[in-house]
């Protein structure tokens, strides 16, 4: 049985999870920013990450409800660091990148819960699956111009068909799937 670790599609969901379509619109800052995703293997923590997304962000914290957000992830950008995972991970069994080349997140409601803090609902798309998801979301000045909108959330993985043919058995590869994102924005409104 080849040794691979499962990566979150929640951090997919997370990192669409930032606000995309009102005024004003804030620029995703790529090199500052990050999707990481946590499960378990054998009951070990792993922790991966993708390495390429982008967002289209409209969000002004102090009106929350006219927000949205889009965020596309390059599926083929999953990755562990063990290069036995990685060649594995964009294959047909878990997000087969060759004909799902993108997960996607798009919102449909955001609203505020105080002390800067927000839960976004949206549809997150992986492996032509979409689900509804509520993600909880903090937003705090980063410094400078800079913005960092962090949160978590918890997806299963068999939701979207990530983890096909032997790979279903939970015992080897955990379900649930941790997402944990950092969306560092430029030109986000005052906070």
């Amino acid at each position: 049985m080849t040794r691979l670790f499962f990566p979150s599609l929640a951090a997919l969901a997370f990192a669409a999870a930032m606000p995309a379509a009102a005024d004003p619109a804030a620029k995703l800052v790529a090199d500052k920013s990050q999707i990481a995703f946590v499960t378990k293997q054998m009951g070990v923590p792993m922790e991966g990450a993708f390495k390429k997304f982008d967002a289209q962000v409209a969000f002004d914290p102090k009106k929350p409800e006219g927000g949205s957000v889009a965020l596309q992830i390059d599926t083929a950008s999953a990755g562990f660091g063990v290069a036995m995972s990685d060649a594995e991970l964009p294959k047909a069994p878990w997000f087969d990148a060759a004909k799902f080349p993108q997960a996607s997140f798009q919102s449909s409601a955001i609203k505020a819960l105080g002390d800067g803090k927000f839960e976004m609902t949206g549809k997150l798309t992986i492996k032509g699956t979409s689900r509804y998801v509520t993600v909880p979301f903090a937003i705090a000045p980063a410094g400078g111009n800079y913005a960092a909108a962090t949160g978590s959330f918890t997806l299963q993985r068999l939701d979207y068909k990530v983890g096909d043919g032997e790979w279903t058995d939970t015992s080897v590869v955990g379900n649930d799937v941790q997402v944990r994102f950092k969306l560092t924005l430029a030109g986000l409104g005052p906070l």
